[in-house]
Parts: structure tokens; C-alpha cells; sequence
């Protein structure tokens, strides 16, 4: 026989197969549900009604119901992800989901999922050829996806927090040496969009930093520049949007190269907007199609930059080496580290000082002599 316990206590009651059950009532964002829990004892049961209930007094419900995993990431990309993250970073998250989480777990209850699901996801995953870095990625949009359940109070623990994720390989940087970085400057002196490489290897401004430049960000006379907003692309066309870190928004000193640059190109841009009169897109952008339109960073890659490395006789280098190329070269001249995380952005020094770890070491020297005068 069963036995009651209090109003809202639930009960517990013995089945015809010898077994025991306990019901009990939750409170949902869709109304008022029966959940049951099961075991061979009546002790059994009793102990996971009593936690059951605990966790109904914390507000921990854990009422993913039938809901599969599939359905849950496509709830939780437009209810929790959209609007809260870059465009990009969306779209990122939403090809991930449905190219290569939902296929493999997608049917699986999201109250089933386990470390066993995700470690065979993973494992397929790089068994199938994709890098571990790609894996890596699906790692993290799960771990927040099924933490966003927690809070939500669909699941009791976050499954991914006991799953061992690859370790991708550090990217390897390859920038240009000091001769090589003259070489590619010389070269860009009869592209239109010369000043854009002065700055990427003077200044080390990001692609889409670069991109997202507006004439109002850029004081000539006191030889600065701004870094308030970055270009990237979204399939519905180029979208704006502030810095990732608040470190990334700052204040840029430009040296005589990059300001002359920079007067030059601000020049031959006023004579293509007052050719184009009417027809000119005026965004204000610094870099600009020859039309005034924002840049595509695909086209700006194979249309400008891949060009100019084979003008110069460079290496197959990717645009992002050219703010390596300037770190390198001030860390290698002596610059202190701190001076060099300030002018490219870094959240902390400890990024600096770890990707560029391959130049400190030729300072050693430096440091045993500068410690010998110190004491003599």
C-alpha cells in the first residue's frame, strides 16, 4: 500500500511489479505538472523524492521533458544566443549545431544526454577529419548551450563539464622580417589601398579593425587614430559592431609613415568621391570600395593582398601575419612587452607575452648583461 504524506509532499505508492514509484507536483512555465521518479525500494524512491523536492524549493525543476536535445539547441540559438552575441558569431553557432552537433545527438532526450554522448561526438568528429580546433568549437557551443539549460532549470548537471575536449595545436605565426615587411611596403605604394598595409604592419590593427575605420576615428594633426568598431560579414551583408574586449577599444599614436600614408590616400579618396558625385556611398569608412562601400575581407584578401605579396615575391602569408609581423618587430627592437599589448589590444599582457614567446628568448642575453651592470 501507499503511503500519503503532506499536501504538495507527493506520494509514494508500490507497483504491480514489486516495484515503487513517487509522484509529486512542479510548478512549469506551462502550468502545473506530475513528475514520477522510480526504484526496486521504497527507500529508494523515497530518497530521490526527497531530493526531488529539495531541488523544487531551490527552483530547480529539471523539466526538459521530451524535449531532444536538436529541438532544445534550436530554442536556445534563437531565444538565448540572438541578439546577444555579433551577427557572425550566430550564424557561427547555428552552422555548428546543424552541421555537426544535431546529426550526431540531435535525437537523443536532452534529460538522456551524458559525458558518454559527447566523448563519442567528439571522437567521430575527429575521426571523420575534422581539426581539432573545429572540434574544440562544438565543445564550447555545447558546454554553453547546456549551460543555459542549468539556469533554465531543464537539466541537473551540465554534462559537458565531465568530458574531456581536444587540445588543438597552437597556430603556428609566420611574419614577415624586417626585409621582407620593406618589401611588401614598397609594393603597396602604387595600390590604392596602400596606407592600409602602413597601418596593419605599423600599428597592427586588425582586419576588421582596419575595415571599420571611419574618417571621424582618425585625427591627423595629433597623429591618432580610434579603434571604436569592426567590420565583419553575416549572410545578410557587412555588420558593424564594437570590439570584443574593452581593451580592444583604444587609442592608437601614429607614427610619420602612417600619417603621410594616410594624408595620401584621404587625398586620391576625395577624387573618387567627386568623380562619382551622386553615385558615392558615403559611410565615412577610411577604407572603402571604390564607390565608398565597406570592403568584403574575402575580397580584400584575394582581390588586394594576395596579389601584393606575389608582386613583392613574399610568402603565402594570411592577413592576420602582418599584425604578428608588427608585434615581432617592436618586441624584437627592444619594446617593452606592455607597450606592444597596449597598441595591439590585448586583454591582458600574458596573451602578448604567450604568442610571442618565440622572440623573448633572444633577450636573455639583454637581461644577464643589463643585471651584471646593475650589480658591478
Amino acid at each position: 500500500m501507499g503511503k500519503k504524506r503532506g499536501n504538495g509532499e507527493g506520494s509514494i505508492t508500490r507497483r504491480k511489479n514489486g516495484g515503487w514509484m513517487a509522484q509529486y507536483a512542479v510548478h512549469t512555465a506551462e502550468g502545473r505538472k506530475r513528475k514520477t521518479v522510480y526504484g526496486k525500494t521504497r527507500k529508494e524512491v523515497a530518497n530521490k523524492l526527497n531530493k526531488a523536492l529539495s531541488d523544487r524549493e531551490n527552483g530547480l525543476i529539471f523539466d526538459a521533458g521530451s524535449q531532444t536535445v536538436g529541438e532544445y539547441l534550436e530554442r536556445w540559438l534563437e531565444d538565448s544566443v540572438k541578439g546577444s552575441v555579433k551577427p557572425r558569431t550566430h550564424e557561427s553557432y547555428g552552422w555548428l549545431v546543424r552541421k555537426h552537433i544535431v546529426p550526431e545527438i540531435g535525437r537523443v532526450k536532452l534529460a538522456s544526454l551524458n559525458p558518454a554522448h559527447l566523448q563519442r561526438l567528439y571522437r567521430s568528429k575527429l575521426e571523420a577529419g575534422l581539426s581539432p580546433r573545429t572540434v574544440q568549437y562544438v565543445h564550447v557551443v555545447v558546454h554553453r548551450a547546456l549551460k543555459q539549460a542549468l539556469r533554465w532549470g531543464l537539466v541537473p548537471r551540465n554534462a559537458c563539464e565531465a568530458v574531456d575536449p581536444p587540445k588543438p595545436q597552437k597556430k603556428e605565426i609566420t611574419p614577415l622580417s624586417r626585409d621582407e615587411a620593406r618589401r611588401l611596403l614598397e609594393a603597396a605604394r602604387e595600390d590604392r589601398l596602400e596606407a592600409l598595409y602602413v597601418l596593419a604592419v605599423h600599428c597592427g590593427l586588425r582586419q576588421g579593425e582596419l575595415l571599420g575605420l571611419r574618417w571621424e576615428d582618425v585625427d591627423l594633426e595629433a597623429a591618432t587614430l580610434q579603434v571604436r568598431r569592426t567590420l565583419t560579414t553575416a549572410k545578410s551583408g557587412p555588420k558593424f559592431s564594437t570590439p570584443k574586449t574593452a581593451k580592444s577599444r583604444r587609442t592608437v599614436k601614429l607614427n610619420r609613415p602612417a600619417v603621410e600614408a594616410l594624408r595620401r590616400h584621404h587625398e586620391k579618396q576625395f577624387e573618387e568621391s567627386t568623380i562619382l558625385a551622386d553615385e558615392w556611398q558615403d559611410y565615412g569608412l577610411v577604407f572603402a570600395t571604390t564607390n565608398g562601400a565597406p570592403i568584403d575581407p574575402s575580397n580584400l584578401v584575394a582581390r588586394s593582398f594576395k596579389p601584393l605579396l606575389k608582386k613583392a615575391g613574399l610568402p603565402n602569408i594570411r592577413f592576420h601575419d602582418l599584425r604578428h609581423t608588427c608585434a615581432t618587430l617592436l618586441l624584437s627592437s627592444g619594446v617593452h612587452p606592455k607597450l606592444a599589448q597596449e597598441l595591439l589590444g590585448h586583454a591582458t599582457i600574458s596573451i602578448t607575452l604567450d604568442t610571442y614567446s618565440h622572440v623573448l628568448p633572444g633577450m636573455g642575453d639583454q637581461a644577464a648583461a643589463a643585471m651584471e651592470d646593475a650589480l658591478s
